[in-house]
């Protein structure tokens, strides 16, 4: 029988059981039923041993749930990048590492066939030219190896890119990689460099960071990889509503991705992408992806594009409508009160949210907000923050109208208006 390893092969996996079970921390052992629960223990213990003291385990009728606790204003340190960290390596792959490492130490340009010549000549390794080949452009991506074409023959060397050289070459870039080792995005590449090169963070505590996020970095360099080559790309989905650890497949569906719009409330990022299935955009949440993989290229991309920019101004957040490459936008206009002189801080809230809308003075005290918004829903949201403050909403649709009204008046059933002030 296989022992235990803190080690892990497939990072999507865990990726799953983190969100699923440690951060929404919603599920107990019991909900666990996709293999045998000896393997839902054996990444309990992978996420204890990464997470150290940021566990949290409260008592119900239905179990013992499991989550991460993490006031991110007093750590130094996002918890989540260990989970990075954790990917296990064949005993091959650590051998040729190190080997490959000392035999271009020296600085010389190397061909392939030489290379595993002295592969097998001093180190008796035996291996074919294919899996060297590999191992050499998989470090060639990653920037630890040079490679250079000469004539018709690939000659590869050692980068003499070192960490510790530049941060010593270039003064106060110690501080910036602390400060860029804890916010989006790659957050995780600040942090590995300041490993490598045996630094900390001591300087930057972030108090609203979103560090749950952490687990889709892995996502992004696919993304914006398929932007720069204008690229189709594959996503494999599950359902927003019912995050099942059943639903191992997910949806696949085939987009042209666009831009990663964040949230400024929650952290939350999107995929805004063009899905030519249904010839429409939209935004997929990074953490309902599962994976995803570059596809076709996509030959009518910039004319997409053209599309997208001159859609996405009429998005008051991340919702593109109902509609499919144009449409018909909704017209909203809401009047707000405002003191000027006793509630300054209500019109820099209305300049700094408005986002796509407009602001004008239409009278003493009274501000007016209008928008040509595809989905006026989530206007809404935002315009509800204000109330007290609402005089007048005109436009949007009569579903939109009715649902503020009917809130209006159970809320006012809630609290009862004017009739208990006496309470506090």
């Amino acid at each position: 029988m296989a022992g235990f390893s803190e080690l892990i092969k497939n990072f999507g996996k865990t990726r799953d059981y983190i969100r699923d079970f440690f951060i929404y921390g919603c599920k107990v052992r019991s909900d666990f039923d996709r293999k045998s629960l000896r393997t839902y223990s054996d990444e309990k213990r992978r996420v204890e041993s990464w997470m150290g003291d940021y566990m949290r385990y409260d008592e119900s009728v239905r179990g013992r749930s499991v989550s991460i606790s993490v006031d991110s204003g007093h750590i130094p340190e996002n918890p989540l990048y260990n989970a990075f960290y954790s990917k296990s390596f064949t005993d091959n792959d650590m051998v040729l590492h190190f080997l490959l490492m000392d035999i271009l130490s020296d600085g010389k340009c190397m061909a392939l066939k030489d290379i595993v010549d002295e592969l097998n000549n001093e180190y008796s390794m035996l291996l074919d030219e294919q899996t060297v080949r590999n191992k050499l452009k998989e470090y060639t991506q990653e920037g630890l190896i040079i490679s250079e074409k000469r004539g018709k023959t690939l000659y590869y060397s050692l980068s003499s890119d070192r960490a510790d050289e530049y941060i010593s070459s270039f003064e106060g870039l110690d501080d910036a990689l602390k400060f860029f080792s804890e916010t989006q995005h790659f957050g995780v590449i600040g942090n590995s460099i300041l490993k490598t090169v045996g630094l900390n963070n001591d300087l930057f505590f972030i108090k609203h960071n979103y560090i749950i996020h952490t687990l889709e970095d892995i996502l992004i360099p696919e993304i914006l990889n398929a932007i720069d080559e204008k690229r189709h790309i594959t996503l494999r989905t599950f359902s927003a509503k019912s995050r099942s650890v059943t639903d191992d497949m997910g949806r696949e569906a085939q987009v042209v991705p666009m831009q990663i719009l964040i949230s400024v409330q929650t952290g939350r990022r999107y995929l805004a992408a063009y899905i030519p299935a249904v010839r429409r955009f939209t935004a997929f949440r990074l953490d309902y992806i599962k994976t995803i993989k570059k596809s076709t290229a996509c030959e009518d991309y910039d004319e997409l594009k053209d599309k997208y920019e001159n859609n996405i101004p009429h998005c008051f957040g991340v919702s593109f409508g109902t509609r499919r490459d144009t449409g018909t936008v909704t017209p909203m206009k809401i009047t707000f009160y405002a003191d000027e002189e006793n509630e300054p801080h209500i019109l820099e809230r209305l300049l700094r949210e408005k986002r796509c809308c407009t602001l004008e003075k239409r009278g003493e005290n009274l501000y007016t907000l209008t928008a040509d918004v595809f989905d006026p829903n989530e206007m809404m949201q935002w315009v509800k923050t204000f109330i007290g403050r609402i005089v007048k909403i005109e436009g949007g649709t009569n579903d939109i109208i009715q649902r503020f009204n009917d809130d209006i008046i159970r809320m006012e059933k809630m609290y009862g208006g004017d009739r208990d002030e006496h309470i506090q």
